[in-house]
């Protein structure tokens, strides 16, 4: 044994051991804590001005203030949100890179089978931001007035109505997929690279219609430039009380609700997560959030971080099997 006590040798190895493990959990903790020391990067994958880079904007200016350093929003529209969700995962898990994630996360999956990662198993959940209904909006100048005109209308004119969405496996795209199945309708699928534009074509008619969300037609229905049917969740809005649910208005079982929620690349330490999700939270409590978000027809959550990851889960199932069933490809 070259004249080594093998006894010393194992209690060196041990106290090695359990050094490394301490100051290794030392210097996790020491960064939690001086974090952020420079600008954070929260990236909005959708265009500006529809209801994903509202809410990104306002919780950004919060979560700034209260670490006394810039949130900066990066708008990265394209390929249904994919091209912005790639930007985070493929960031450093440092924590200066963030994703305010949309419903399109839970599709992608089903839809797109060539995506160079996986939402579960590359992205950190870190909190569910907001639930939100989409309106079921038509040109004012279509002729139907209900839900039930616009599906006999859809019937006599069979693939000859379109519907603009934020992107392929965007809200507003599974809205339409859930409509035609229950309804049985073709409704065309007209993808756009955000709420914004798709808006602007209903409106133009160069589309018939669209699923929007409330914070970006509540004007335009106000002025006449947009005609609302129904609501996508199962329960009315304050905004538009007296406009019915797609359940009540015929489609029984409809329920199709859109979210935000904030993410990080893998590998991000548990007490970074931690930190981020409390000044997330604390941010929801603002008055000057909270305004935004109600203004828009959302319903602020502010989950744990556990909460969103089962949500994801759960959602990226429910999409799956709608998404198979409707034969729909996004890569093709």
């Amino acid at each position: 044994m070259n004249g080594r006590d093998p006894l010393g040798v194992v209690f060196v190895f041990l106290a090695g051991v359990i050094s490394w493990g301490f100051w290794g959990g030392f210097c996790h903790s020491s960064v939690a804590q001086s974090y952020p020391e420079k600008s954070v990067t929260l990236i909005a994958p959708f265009s500006a001005g529809g209801s994903v880079d509202m809410i990104s904007r306002a919780v950004a200016l919060q979560m700034g203030l209260l670490w006394k350093q810039s949130v900066i929003v990066s708008n990265r529209p394209g390929a249904s949100g994919m091209i912005g969700v790639e930007a985070v995962v493929r960031s450093a898990p440092d924590g200066y890179s963030l994703l305010m994630a949309t419903t399109a996360l839970s599709s992608s999956p089903s839809l797109f089978t060539k995506l160079s990662f996986d939402p579960i198993r590359d992205l950190a959940p870190i909190s569910l931001v907001v639930t939100m209904s989409n309106v079921l909006v038509v040109h004012p100048f279509l002729p139907v007035n209900s839900v039930q005109q616009l599906l006999a209308l859809a019937k006599r004119h069979p693939d000859q109505l379109t519907s603009a969405s934020a992107g392929m496996g965007s809200s507003n795209h599974l809205a339409l997929v859930l409509f035609n199945r229950l309804g049985a309708s073709h409704i065309g699928h007209v993808p756009y690279k955000g709420a914004a534009p798709a808006l602007t074509d209903v409106m133009g008619g160069h589309v018939t219609m669209t699923f929007a969300p409330i914070a970006a037609i509540v004007s335009s229905v106000k002025s006449h430039r947009l005609k609302a049917l129904a609501l996508t969740a199962s329960s009315r809005s304050a905004v538009f009380p007296q406009l019915p649910t797609l359940a009540e208005a015929g489609l029984k079982g409809y329920e199709s609700v859109g979210w935000n929620g904030l993410f990080a690349p893998q590998g991000l330490t548990k007490e970074m997560i931690g930190k981020i999700n409390t000044t997330l939270r604390l941010s929801l409590n603002s008055a000057k959030v909270q305004e935004v978000i109600i203004a828009g027809g959302a319903d602020a959550v502010g989950s744990s971080v556990e909460g969103l990851e089962q949500f994801l889960k759960q959602e990226v199932i429910k999409w799956r099997e709608l998404i198979q069933s409707a034969g729909i490809k996004g890569d093709e």
